[in-house]
């Protein structure tokens, strides 16, 4: 065999283990779609704990899942007592203790997860009756609740529920336009405040967000949390349906594939990966419409879950605005960034919820994946 046969038969054989390597490689972000009901079928072990769902308790449950919470944990489950009467749990298996050490922003969650069954169970012929339980943002059981069948269906479109989605980048500058606002807003302006970015407000907002993840990103219990809450594989993100995936971090391309196949947790460790996410958080903040904040007068477990619902009832009317909300809540888990936020900006009440907001030319399918509905009921 002479050189140039050896070359090009080496040649080929580097080609074809590149080629194979990279057809069984991970190719294509995991997205809500791509998941089928067949799918689930390996849990059929805990089908016991559901088989009595009427078909339209199921779909009422797989609606409400489909609520924001940080980091994609879902901090809910839902135990079964009888037909059309649940408790809404509080799952301490999904709290983030490194960045939510009392359980607010969990809190925060479950009320988003309340008004999407509410809409939902409306959407469906019943209304709901509510009995709070919990006490404090710990208690395992938070809110009791019984569907009433009526007469007549409330008109809301479930289509905003499936459609919503929490969206990263590619936001315009455009200011909010006055119509949109109060169309957002209605009757709860004094819960809700826009700070445009042309305003002194907004730019303080963005330079705390970037202090405060810089910070974040300084602190290794929150870069573990975070770590520990990325699916990094399809096949992880199979298994947990649950967490950040490549495709909710808008991670794509090259880029995303490279993530899937050789990152893992000790990568987010790593000070590049850090050095990246600030990057990241700077380019964001510079393109937005500015700031929507969300206040509360007190703390308390309940007026925290009506907090939530109040998000959540603004998050599913920017849809048909194309409107994208981002929730960025770190200067309000940064000690130092939380401290000098209410005075600098003018707000004396309760800061519960810090949104980035911007227009979008096109909005994006909602891709952040949910557990099925026998996961997080209980018996």
């Amino acid at each position: 065999m002479n050189r140039e046969q050896f070359i090009g038969i080496a040649g080929g054989t580097i080609i074809a283990a590149v080629t194979t390597s990279y057809l069984l490689s991970d190719k294509s972000n995991l997205s809500r779609a791509d998941i089928k009901p067949s799918d689930d079928l390996p849990r059929q072990r805990l089908r016991d704990r559901t088989e009595t769902l009427q078909p339209d308790e199921k779909e009422i449950l797989l609606l409400a899942s489909l609520a924001p919470s940080g980091h994609n944990t879902q901090p809910w489950f839902v135990q079964y007592l009888e037909p059309y009467h649940w408790i809404i749990g509080n799952d301490r298996t999904k709290w983030l203790p490194a960045v939510d050490p009392t359980q607010r922003e969990t809190i925060l969650s479950i009320g988003t997860f309340i008004q999407n069954l509410e809409y939902a169970a409306g959407a469906f012929g019943y209304l709901c009756d509510w009995n709070l339980l919990a006490k404090t943002n710990q208690d395992d059981r938070v809110m009791a609740v019984k569907l009433i069948k009526q007469t007549s269906k409330n008109p809301f479109d479930t289509a905003k529920i499936k459609n919503r989605r929490t969206v990263r980048s590619d936001f315009l500058s455009d200011v909010l336009k006055p119509e949109d606002l109060k169309y957002l807003v209605n009757s709860e302006a004094e819960f809700i405040h826009y700070l445009p970015n042309t305003s002194q407000e907004s730019q303080f907002i963005n330079e705390q967000t970037i202090e405060a993840n810089r910070l974040q990103a300084d602190r290794e219990p929150a870069q573990q949390e975070l770590a520990d809450w990325i699916r990094f594989s399809t096949k992880n993100a199979e298994k947990y349906r649950d967490g950040l995936t490549t495709a909710s971090m808008e991670i794509e391309g090259i880029p995303g594939w490279v993530v899937r196949n050789f990152y893992n947790k000790d990568n987010v460790m790593k000070k590049d990966f850090r050095e990246v996410g600030i990057d990241k958080i700077k380019k964001e903040v510079s393109e937005s419409a500015g700031w929507i904040l969300i206040t509360s007068k007190e703390n308390s477990v309940a007026t925290l879950l009506e907090t939530g619902r109040r998000m959540q009832r603004l998050f599913l009317k920017v849809w048909e605005k194309s409107i994208a909300i981002h929730p960025m809540t770190q200067i309000l888990e940064e000690l130092s960034t939380r401290q000098t936020l209410n005075q600098s900006i003018g707000i004396s009440e309760n800061i519960q919820f810090i949104l980035r907001v911007g227009y979008l030319k096109n909005y994006p399918e909602p891709v952040s994946l949910r557990r099925p509905v026998d996961w997080f009921v209980r018996k």
